[in-house]
């Protein structure tokens, strides 16, 4: 399972602009997704890391977390993002 990190469309941070917030100061802590999850990172650093994979992100990143993602989040400076699930 691939996490996907990218630059979002317009129309996508236009839309992501509108969903909940979610912060998280710095930390490492599990987490499963029992659902997909598109969020719009807009501050922060933090590397997350499932199995033999990791990818890093911060401001300006769109990241899809796919649905039955087992992970390790690693929050390198307080993370703030625009999220939703499905």
């Amino acid at each position: 399972m691939k996490i996907e990190v990218r630059k979002p469309t317009p129309e996508e941070e236009t839309q992501m602009r509108v969903c909940p917030t979610w912060e998280k100061e710095p930390s490492e802590f599990p987490w499963y997704y029992d659902e997909k999850e598109t969020c719009l990172i807009l501050e922060g650093d933090v590397v997350v890391e499932a199995g033999t994979d990791s990818v890093r992100f911060g401001p300006g990143d769109l990241v899809v977390f796919p649905q039955g993602l087992s992970c390790t989040w690693k929050v390198l400076r307080k993370v703030r993002k625009h999220y939703k699930f499905g």
